[in-house]
């Protein structure tokens, strides 16, 4: 007996000596999760990322609608719930760790034959003397039991640990969606606001159409241009007109979008109908890439889930050695319910312990454990994913808020220069020394850049709220 249990043992421990040594060298793959020193060679650590999101948006109508929006967003709820059911996970490992103990009633009925030998053995037993033992035999039981798998190998708290992992993964994707949330509001915000600027321009360029229109139609009764000219006036008044109705439409999108944000049905998104154009984005420090790793939720998340799937390995490991059981009952059974008190001839009791562990057939036991170790790589590889991606966002919005801030300053000249070009080419027109076509090109080369310089704004105004976003700032 004795060296049949060492034999057992012996093959437990080469089958698992040859599993570990398949193990990939997760080790060696964390080149890739190491960032950059700085962002284009600065190392000023501030970083506006770990600004709380009331301080970092100044606008009181944008920061009550974000309030809003993550106290009733749906997709956040959602993600709460992910929250709870993750907690539910960790209760449910826990209880594996600990004993199972329950109670038992039973009530049963059994007839044998007379000629076998537990019939012939009942028949001539008597209970008590001149009472023969009834038949059939009813069977009363009350007991209590109870079954406990040793962790010796520490399977069941790996088990928990990862769950543990996961339910903090899941606190960092809610993280994550509120970040996203709240960029998402900021930014139609400030695409509303710019198409409340855009709308206002559409209409003092109509009413200038349509004053040019009637200087036009004087000068058609004077013989001074024909009816062409009156026509094409007549043409850009209607199409500033239907651009007008368009930029409506926008305006009715962007307010649905940002109620639909925030769980609530169509009703008009307060907000600020002053110059859009006075608007200063927000200043932007963004520390140094490093700092990435503990601000933004993503980059967090897939470390946890990187440190669960490296705890279902040894979870995965463990199945190839043998298991530990004890399982223990005490109670009282008997064929009458008044011979359930009688003690200690209906008294019950056991207690037994099992080891148990696979030596054939193992071929579900590597699947797993291999399974578990690719899930690993695949956690590994999605930490590394994660963090360069991280790193490349804030660098390409640097560079966006870089070059809108140049566009903007050359946008505004360009404007400047039109406003100038229209009452030039009015007074070049009424002198007969312009002719319309220059006047109406003037006016739509003027409209357009104004329109372009109110959207560079909003480009302006998304990117430093990307930017926030991408640092990490908006869940603190």
């Amino acid at each position: 007996m004795k060296y049949s249990t060492y034999k057992y043992i012996v093959l437990l421990g080469i089958s698992l000596g040859m599993a570990s040594c398949k193990i990939p060298a997760i080790q060696q793959q964390t080149e890739n999760t190491r960032t950059p020193e700085s962002y284009l060679g600065s190392t000023d650590s501030t970083n506006t990322g770990g600004l709380e999101w009331k301080i970092f948006f100044k606008d009181p109508n944008l920061v009550n609608l974000i309030d809003t929006a993550i106290n009733r967003n749906q997709e956040l709820m959602i993600t709460l719930q992910e929250i709870e059911m993750a907690r539910n996970d960790i209760k449910l490992k826990q209880g594996q760790i600990s004993p199972t103990i329950g109670a038992r009633l039973g009530l049963g009925v059994e007839k044998v034959g007379r000629y076998t030998s537990q019939g012939a053995g009942d028949a001539s037993t008597e209970i008590a003397p001149g009472k023969e033992t009834p038949d059939p035999l009813m069977d009363y039981s009350a007991s209590l039991y109870a079954n406990w798998e040793v962790d010796i190998w520490k399977k069941l708290h790996n088990a928990k640990k990862a769950a543990v992992s996961r339910y903090l993964s899941s606190v960092e994707g809610k993280n994550f969606v509120q970040t996203n949330l709240i960029a998402e509001v900021a930014n139609s915000y400030y695409e509303l606001l710019a198409l409340d600027n855009q709308l206002a321009i559409v209409k003092q360029n109509i009413q200038l159409q349509k004053n040019g229109l009637e200087v036009v139609k004087v000068q058609k009764e004077a013989s001074r241009v024909t009816e062409l000219a009156v026509q094409k006036f007549k043409a850009e008044v209607l199409n500033s007109q239907s651009l007008e109705f368009d930029i409506h439409q926008k305006i009715k999108e962007t307010e649905n979008r940002i109620n639909f944000l925030l769980a609530r049905y169509p009703q008009e998104i307060p907000r600020d109908h002053s110059s859009f154009l006075d608007l200063v984005p927000a200043a932007v420090r963004v520390g140094i890439p490093s700092q990435l790793l503990a601000n933004r939720p993503d980059i967090k998340k897939a470390e946890l889930e990187l440190a669960a799937a490296k705890l279902d390995v040894k979870v995965a490991r463990s199945e190839f050695y043998p298991s530990f059981g004890i399982s223990a009952a005490f109670g009282f059974q008997a064929f009458n319910p008044s011979y359930l008190v009688k003690f200690p001839e209906s008294m019950l009791y056991s207690l037994a312990g099992d080891l148990a562990g696979p030596l054939i057939n193992r071929s579900g036991i590597k699947a797993e454990f291999k399974n578990a170790n690719l899930r690993q790589l695949q956690a590994m590889y999605n930490y590394e994913r994660t963090i360069l991606n991280a790193y490349l966002e804030v660098s390409t919005q640097l560079s966006n808020i870089s070059n809108l801030e140049k566009s903007y300053s050359l946008k505004s000249e360009q404007v400047d220069a039109l406003n100038k070009s229209i009452a030039i080419s009015n007074d070049l027109f009424k002198s007969a020394r312009a002719d319309y076509l220059e006047v109406l090109m003037t006016q739509r080369d003027a409209l357009e850049s104004k329109l372009e310089l109110i959207e560079t704004k909003q480009k302006q105004l998304n990117a430093a709220v990307n930017v926030y976003q991408e640092l990490g700032g908006g869940w603190k």
